[in-house]
């Protein structure tokens, strides 16, 4: 049946500030992705240790928690699409750095360059999330948000599916340089993006001393049970269960494929997402939304218990994408409820405060991913994780009642 011109996701994609905000998020993640996929190959090749994979996330993690409250502060006091175009051009400088490490033309141990780059991506992306968010809620109509979220989400997950494919490809049939340049080029196009956005931001939030405001920010997410339930499972399942950072491993040492199998895996779990994001736009959760996010990261949990079993690459990138369905709904129910709890005032705050529980889970997933390895063994280590997953569920499900009733109508 075809959809009505009037149909809730046709005047979504009509709104051209949501057509501009989505292209400066696909941009960013193509720049970023590419840059991941890229780099971690890069320095497993200088290294062969799977610790060094895990000191990529370390690297990026701590300027990123270092910096988020402190970006929340600015994009809540200051122009929105002024900090998201900042961190696009930060992360051409660092691609544009790192092309030229990898062809030779910087002295020094090229490793020490690259996690120095990395440290400066760090920065910028701490100023991501809060842009994108505030934006958000300027762009859609409060009663869109739960379908611009699935959208939104899939938009985010095409992202991880194309662009560590393509850093894959440009590194198969290229090399990592061209890699690097064409990270670049993207960034620039983010940065093009958010600056061509026509809104009318609001008057900036009441002045206060940045440690206040800060402060009032942390006492919203601290207060609020379902908010912080959402955030810290979001935040332990992701740092249990990211087995991501060990593929550059798991391609070497047990599947034997190349640069393009890295993609591919890197790949899989972003394809899962973007089916479950397209279908939740089109029929999104609002009763039992609580229960479908627990066991949605229940469901991702033993997706990677099961990665972590098998040895066969094709089977291993099925139960990575499966992985990717369970995340991609416990994303789009997370970021709905945000959008729907946060007041417009604080968002960006708030945003960076779930950065960093969420944001820099992922790095924090890699450095744990890459210590548990060396003690443990790659395998062990990814099963570790999954386990641990599931008894974070657990332990969410008892401490936070109200997040596991929780129906969205009842946030509208």
């Amino acid at each position: 049946m075809t959809p009505s011109i009037d149909s809730p996701n046709l005047q979504l994609l009509k709104n051209p500030s949501f057509l501009k905000l989505l292209a400066f998020r696909l941009s960013v993640i193509f720049s970023y992705q590419i840059v991941a996929v890229v780099v971690g190959w890069h320095i497993y090749q200088l290294t062969r240790d799977p610790l060094s994979l895990g000191l990529i996330g370390l690297a990026e993690v701590v300027p990123y928690i270092c910096t988020a409250l402190f970006a929340g502060y600015a994009v809540d006091h200051h122009s929105r699409r002024f900090f998201g175009a900042m961190a696009g051009g930060v992360l051409m400088l660092n691609a544009l750095t790192l092309a030229a490490v990898s062809a030779g033309y910087v002295p020094g141990s090229p490793t020490y360059w690259i996690y120095g780059s990395i440290i400066c991506v760090g920065f910028a992306r701490a100023f991501i999330g809060p842009s994108f968010s505030a934006l958000f809620a300027l762009v859609v109509p409060r009663s869109e948000f739960g379908r611009a979220a699935g959208v939104g989400s899939s938009v985010f997950q095409i992202g991880l599916v194309m662009g560590p494919a393509l850093g894959g490809i440009l590194v198969g049939w290229t090399n990592v340089s061209v890699a690097y340049l064409v990270s670049a080029g993207f960034a620039i196009l983010a940065a093009v993006a958010i600056l061509s956005i026509r809104v009318v931001e609001p008057p900036p939030a009441e002045s206060v001393p940045v440690f206040t405001s800060i402060g009032q920010g942390l006492r919203f997410v601290f207060s609020n049970q379902i908010v912080l339930g959402a955030q810290a499972l979001d935040m332990f399942a992701v740092l249990f269960g990211g087995a991501v950072a060990m593929l550059p491993a798991f391609i070497h040492d047990i599947y034997h494929h190349g640069p393009e199998g890295l993609g591919i895996l890197r790949a899989a779990p972003a394809v899962g997402a973007v089916i479950i994001g397209i279908v939740l736009a089109r029929h999104p959760l609002n009763r039992h939304a609580g229960k479908y996010l627990m066991m949605a990261v229940a469901g991702f949990g033993i997706s990677i218990i099961l990665f972590g079993l098998t040895t066969h690459f094709w089977l291993a990138a099925f139960l990575l994408a499966i992985s990717g369905v369970f995340d991609g709904i416990s994303v789009v129910l997370r970021t709905t409820i945000m959008q729907l709890m946060t007041p417009d005032a604080m968002r960006g705050r708030v945003s960076a405060i779930n950065g960093i529980f969420i944001g820099s889970s992922n790095e924090l997933g890699a450095f744990e991913s890459g210590v548990s390895a060396r003690l443990m063994g790659l395998v062990p280590s990814v099963i570790f994780g999954g386990t641990m997953t599931l008894a974070v569920v657990a332990a969410t499900a008892r401490l936070a009642p109200r997040l596991r009733r929780l129906h969205l109508h009842e946030l509208h």
